[in-house]
């Protein structure tokens, strides 16, 4: 019953939390050599703006302030550092790039006391180190001396060469007159082979570990007996996995979390994944998927985005067949995914792809380029359905106000905010996904491809400037002038489709775009069209009502 009760309360956790989905491309597994990682900040109080630290030096004794990260709570205070790098999103200037997913994990391994969060964890780390390992030792260094005031986390750290995975807990508070004095965490970081690609979705992924390979594995020292200590591990150190152990598998960490590594390796791994079928359906939870695998084909960065867009397309749960799509094959379900029938439970699927994405971004770390050129962030805020991407390079010195923070929130519509635009846009596609979902996704490649020449061309100016203050001002002019392209064009956009898409009807085009006209003046549209519902859903209505709406 116990077990029982601590599988529930993390199923809850990482219901109600932030789901978010990261997918890692070694160098190796790239078209271009880059290593890249994306990451979707997924959350229904997550507004989507992107972050800039500026570099900056500190004066000797200059504290940083810790607020817990999308919350904004104080939890207190910890040095500054001499110097910090200048930042961009979730991508430093020296192209070290960190993401993460929220599992929770057992929830009595929690620090009522902690001083840095994960988010925190994430953005001083990038803002003082250059290379993956060295920014995974830092997080783990501050986790330990100031206490982790965070739950489970799986985090990405990638830089120009390599890429890991880092996992990582509370350790079990002892607090004595008021100090824990068991503060810290216990925690296991795996490189990814290159030539490889790997993924984690709100579920600890990493299992059993090599003890003795540092230069691929490195984990707490008592990340094994911490857990006996605790009474939750009593196998020998060969058989000790951190996921079993701090992230037991539940019917949603199966099903929700690892259904979207499956997506990932499904689409592009060189395995039959048709095998691991069993485990993301949640009836064998013991034949879990490799942490990583070789793909199938070498990867670009349109294709991660593409991923990034994912509802299971082509799959046994493609969300686009079944009558939860309506009329118009929407991919999305509206919350609580999980319901109730005649006493039967049931579960939608969490695609990769979903509406309440804050921001979402594919990373790329391009070594042979020097930093501030390789290091380039493609961003965009709100559902990775209906929004697309625009280059920023990471040493950039300013963003555009469209994305800045404090241009709207959550509460406060913005006319200029790329997020509300963005959110226009979704909710009229969401009404009427096909056509006007596929409308949009048309639009979206288009731009991303217009992007990738934009992008080769401003490489070729910028590496011909031979001035680094030159070089960046060139850089961020570009990241700046683009983005604010990209809101112009998506307004334009908007105005568009309510014009086209207006009252369920399609109205014509001429082969230029424009609408046709009756011929006699050129404001009145010939007939439109009525593209209806779907036939699969023609059938659902005539069973649930037919006898009533049948023609007599």
């Amino acid at each position: 019953m116990r077990r029982f009760f601590l599988t529930l309360l993390l199923a809850l956790t990482v219901t109600a939390g932030y789901a978010c989905t990261n997918l890692i491309v070694t160098k190796g597994a790239s078209t271009d050599g880059s290593v890249m990682v994306t990451y979707a900040a997924d959350s229904y109080t997550r507004y989507g703006t992107l972050v800039h630290y500026p570099a900056a030096k500190h004066r000797a004794g200059e504290m940083r302030t810790i607020l817990q990260w999308g919350q904004d709570h104080y939890l207190g205070q910890i040095p500054e550092a001499p110097y910090t790098y200048n930042v961009i999103g979730n991508m430093n200037e020296h192209q070290l790039v960190i993401g993460e997913t929220t599992w929770g994990g057992r929830p009595e391994l929690r620090d009522p006391q902690g001083i840095v969060d994960y988010g925190s964890l994430e953005y001083i780390c990038l803002q003082r180190c250059t290379k993956a390992r060295e920014a995974i030792e830092l997080f783990v260094a501050l986790a330990n001396e100031y206490g982790y005031a965070s739950s489970g986390e799986s985090l990405s750290f990638a830089d120009t060469e390599e890429a890991w995975i880092l996992e990582v807990i509370g350790k079990k508070p002892d607090v004595v007159d008021g100090v824990n004095r068991n503060k810290g965490i216990v925690w296991v970081a795996v490189r990814i082979p290159d030539g490889y690609i790997s993924a984690h979705a709100n579920c600890a992924r990493i299992t059993t570990f090599p003890k003795d390979d540092p230069a691929n594995c490195i984990f707490a020292p008592d990340v094994i007996s911490h857990a006996r200590e605790i009474g939750i591990y009593e196998g020998s150190d060969e058989d000790f996995s951190f996921a079993d152990t701090y992230c037991p598998l539940s019917f949603s960490l199966m099903r929700s979390c690892e259904g979207r590594v499956w997506s990932f390796f499904n689409r592009w791994g060189d395995v039959d994944m048709s095998q691991y079928l069993d485990f993301v359906m949640a009836d064998n939870p013991s034949n879990r998927m490799p942490l990583y695998v070789k793909p199938r084909a070498k990867l670009a960065v349109t294709d991660l985005a593409e991923m990034m867009r994912d509802h299971y397309e082509g799959t046994p749960f493609d969300m686009t067949k079944d009558v939860g799509a309506g009329g118009n094959e929407t991919p999305y379900r509206w919350k609580d995914n999980d319901w109730t029938v005649d006493g039967v439970r049931y579960s939608n699927a969490r695609p990769i792809c979903t509406q309440q994405t804050g921001f979402w971004f594919v990373a790329q770390c391009r070594g042979w380029l020097p930093d501030e050129i390789g290091g380039l962030f493609w961003f965009a805020v709100d559902d990775a359905g209906t929004s697309a991407l625009t280059p920023v390079y990471s040493a950039s010195r300013a963003v555009s106000w469209h994305y800045a923070l404090g241009n709207g929130s959550m509460v406060e519509y913005s006319p200029t905010s790329m997020f509300w635009l963005n959110n226009r846009i979704a909710q009229l596609a969401y009404l009427r996904y096909n056509p006007i979902g596929i409308e949009v996704q048309s639009k979206i490649r288009m731009h991303e491809n217009e992007m990738l020449v934009r992008v080769a061309d401003c490489d070729v100016r910028a590496l011909a400037t031979k001035s680094l203050k030159k070089r960046l001002k060139l850089l961020t002019d570009f990241s700046v002038a683009e983005a604010d392209a990209l809101f112009e064009k998506w307004n334009r956009l908007d105005k568009y489709l309510l014009v086209k898409y207006m009252d369920g009807t399609v109205k014509q085009q001429n082969e230029d775009g424009s609408f046709k006209t009756n011929g006699s003046v050129d404001y009145i549209p010939v007939s439109p069209a009525w593209p209806g519902y779907t036939e699969k859903f023609k059938r659902a209505i005539v069973h649930d009502n037919g006898d009533i709406l049948k023609v007599r």
